[in-house]
């Protein structure tokens, strides 16, 4: 069923015409009538069949009828928090492993920290934009699922897995195996922050003893790789805290 042909009523299943991820449902739990429309129309463009609830009753109710690949839960909605949702969820074994991505305007670090430990997958406060989500949500399929394995992609750049091979429109980009795995880590997980400590866990190991000043050369060496074709600027330095890669719009 195309977008504009979705059948009235809280909960309506979208499918895209690109049939780029054709199969993979999201349930966008949201209450706001607008926002929820726009996001569904984002993802359906970008290939995903989309399902929509405007509070956690209706919400439950889609899951139960038709689980979804990941849901995209509002924190704050009119009938029980979001928060209550993504608990039920993972205390039911047939729910428990749905990827979860929050969408909320509560933006302080405890606020994040607990949808975290809460069982949420990412957390994404608004506002946000449809490309910054888009890449949230494909990486967190990427992590949960295993889709798109060997092609990452983040704003102008293009990491290739297998091949080991890293692309900025059509121009080659040479890296090290280390700035390699910290691209990587990095474009695997868009426009989030990880301090110097957490990508050395990530992209060293936890069991590589190096100085966090390390990370700051790596860094260094990567934005020199990647400045000849303007994808420098795609890793960003977050005073105070440490780096993320954005996804360029």
């Amino acid at each position: 069923m195309a977008l504009a042909d979705r059948a009235p009523g809280p909960i309506g299943p979208v499918s895209s015409a690109t049939g780029a991820r054709r199969g993979v449902v999201i349930l966008v739990v949201e209450d706001e009538a607008d926002l929820r429309e726009m996001l569904a129309m984002d993802l359906a463009r970008a290939g995903y069949t989309v399902r929509e609830a405007p509070d956690v009753a209706a919400a439950w109710g889609a899951v139960r009828s038709e689980l979804p690949d990941l849901v995209l839960l509002d924190w704050m909605l009119p009938d029980r928090s979001g928060i209550e949702l993504l608990s039920r969820l993972r205390r039911d074994p047939s729910t428990r492993d749905i990827p979860v991505v929050m969408l909320t305007a509560r933006g302080e670090e405890a606020d994040r920290v607990r949808g975290l430990e809460s069982g949420a997958d990412d957390y994404v406060p608004k506002p946000f934009s449809p490309r910054e989500l888009r890449a949230r949500v494909t990486a967190v399929l990427r992590r949960t699922t295993g889709s798109s394995d060997d092609l990452v992609r983040a704003g102008i750049l293009e990491l290739d897995v297998e091949r080991h091979r890293v692309r900025a429109g059509d121009a080659d980009i040479h890296l090290g195996p280390t700035e390699f795995r910290l691209l990587h880590f990095l474009m695997d997980h868009p426009e989030r922050v990880y301090t110097r400590e957490q990508l050395l866990d990530h992209a060293w190991g936890p069991n590589v003893f190096v100085e966090e000043r390390t990370v700051v050369v790596h860094i260094h060496r990567l934005r020199k790789a990647l400045a000849p074709h303007g994808a420098d600027r795609q890793i960003q330095t977050v005073r105070g805290f440490g780096y993320r890669l954005a996804t360029g719009e």
